[in-house]
């Protein structure tokens, strides 16, 4: 195993660092897209539930399916990797960032109402300081689950660590096999804990 890793150290790194960007751009398209879909739900609890529980539908979908229905559209590769990434993403955003704002103390928000501020800046200046643990806490949650579901979409040719593992049990390479596995584990094991210490230091704040 170390000496796969000595004389083909490009064959991991670079699935590595695929891997990586495609977390980078999910998480950062997710955020957009969770943070405009949350501003629109402040305007209505009921819409909140429904956007919620419509993306925890397809959150239960599995992600091969998710893949096969998108590659007519979209193709195979990276593109529809992404597009799946950030559409199940969105049910760990939604939820955590509406229930954290939802939870805020009603009294708190009374009074902000009382002087005057409107539901954005009531948003902004109130409900997300207030929330920002449960907030942290979804992002957090997103970027473990892309790691794990990033790894499968090497199955429509999207790269990333999951193509050493593929390749592996493709050809039976069991050095190859074990190490997609100790990457893929190891990325998002390393990932959660460092921002579960960002999360306990929140608390702190």
């Amino acid at each position: 195993m170390i000496d796969y890793a000595t004389s083909y150290p490009e064959k991991l790194l670079y699935p590595l660092l695929e891997h990586i960007e495609m977390l980078i751009i999910t998480l950062v398209l997710s955020l957009l897209l969770a943070s405009a879909l949350t501003i629109i739900s402040i305007y209505s609890r009921a819409l909140s539930k429904v956007l919620v529980y419509a993306s925890s539908v397809i959150y239960s979908i599995s992600s091969l399916a998710m893949f096969a229905l998108l590659i007519p559209l979209t193709g195979l590769g990276k593109t529809t990797a992404i597009i799946v990434l950030v559409v199940y993403n969105q049910y760990l955003l939604l939820r955590n960032f509406t229930e954290g704002l939802n939870e805020v103390d009603p009294a708190i928000v009374e009074a902000a109402t009382g002087l005057g501020m409107s539901k954005l800046q009531l948003l902004f200046k109130i409900k997300i300081p207030l929330s920002k643990k449960a907030i942290f806490t979804g992002v957090r949650l997103a970027v473990v689950s892309t790691i794990g579901i990033a790894t499968i979409a090497a199955f429509i040719n999207a790269g990333g660590l999951g193509s050493i593992l593929f390749d592996g049990l493709r050809t039976m390479n069991t050095v190859k096999i074990v190490w997609g596995s100790i990457l893929a584990a190891g990325l998002a094991i390393v990932t959660n804990a460092i921002l579960s210490k960002i999360e306990q230091r929140m608390k702190t704040f």
